[in-house]
């Protein structure tokens, strides 16, 4: 099904909540919509989500996520509604497999490929975060008005090549525990994954040499990989710690973890992002 053929989408999404409410059209098909804010392209890391979202809408409720990987193929439009179209690739005992297309009108703009596992007991640990001397979140930040959907405190004068923030869901202020998947955190998963896009690009623009120029550079992200380690609540703040690794041929790659409050690592996560320098 295209576009074209589908429903006309609910009214504009005002909560992350609003974001995660897919209507389902067709086994497997979901379409959902985007907040208007006059921008040239969808937010990334909406788009992550709700194509996560439609993967969970089709896995059993004992499987979590564990890894998403995916590419971005083409600007997404504001517009216009998404259409998720799930594949069924595995159903196992202790993993499930999904992968996920996001069309438009102007064809693929999203491709998503997202594993999930049967909690199993074992050994625990944990690397402590390297950022124990970040202010908190009350600190003297930097407040980035980015959506009224998450809340994004930047932390100020970090190394070249380096971006951390605080980052939560603010809208709504408390997501629920839903029923679905291990303690109920498969919605806060997606959560993450949405907060997730919000700084690496920052990351990889703080460690190019033309750090005064700009407006003459064009930046998008290529791919984005999270790798999710333990439940977190996305509704309170959580630390994104994303570091530049490479910066070759106009494309650079930035790691970076996750870690709550208390400092446990709950993900980890990846990007590569085009910086080209625009012609003329």
């Amino acid at each position: 099904m295209t576009e074209s053929q589908s429903e006309t989408p609910k009214a504009e999404p005002e909560t992350f909540l609003d974001l995660l409410d897919l209507d389902e059209v067709a086994a497997d098909l979901f379409i959902g919509n985007s907040p208007i804010k006059g921008r040239q392209r969808v937010y990334g890391g909406q788009v992550v989500a709700q194509a996560l979202q439609a993967a969970m809408n089709t896995v059993p409720g004992d499987h979590l996520v564990h890894s998403l990987h995916s590419y971005f193929i083409r600007p997404g439009d504001e517009v216009r509604p998404i259409v998720f179209d799930v594949d069924r690739i595995r159903d196992g005992r202790s993993f499930t497999t999904r992968r996920v297309m996001a069309r438009q009108a102007s064809g693929a703009i999203f491709n998503l490929s997202a594993s999930f596992h049967k909690a199993e007991p074992d050994v625990e640990f944990t690397r402590p975060s390297a950022a124990a001397d970040v202010p908190s979140p009350d600190g003297e930040l930097i407040n980035e008005d980015w959506d009224d959907i998450s809340e994004v405190r930047l932390v100020p004068d970090t190394d070249p090549g380096r971006a951390v923030a605080w980052i939560r869901i603010a809208k709504p202020e408390r997501l629920p525990l839903d029923p679905v998947g291990r303690d109920g955190m498969a919605l806060h998963a997606a959560a993450v994954a949405y907060c997730s896009d919000h700084i690496p690009m920052d990351a990889i623009r703080s460690g190019h040499p033309a750090t005064d120029d700009w407006e003459s550079f064009m930046g998008a992200s290529l791919d984005h990989a999270v790798w999710f380690h333990r439940p977190a609540r996305a509704d309170e703040w959580l630390l994104f710690d994303m570091r530049l690794q490479s910066l070759q041929g106009s494309r650079g790659v930035a790691h970076g973890t996750v870690h709550n409050a208390d400092g446990e690592l709950v993900a980890t996560t990846a990007q590569e992002g085009l910086l080209r320098r625009m012609r003329g």
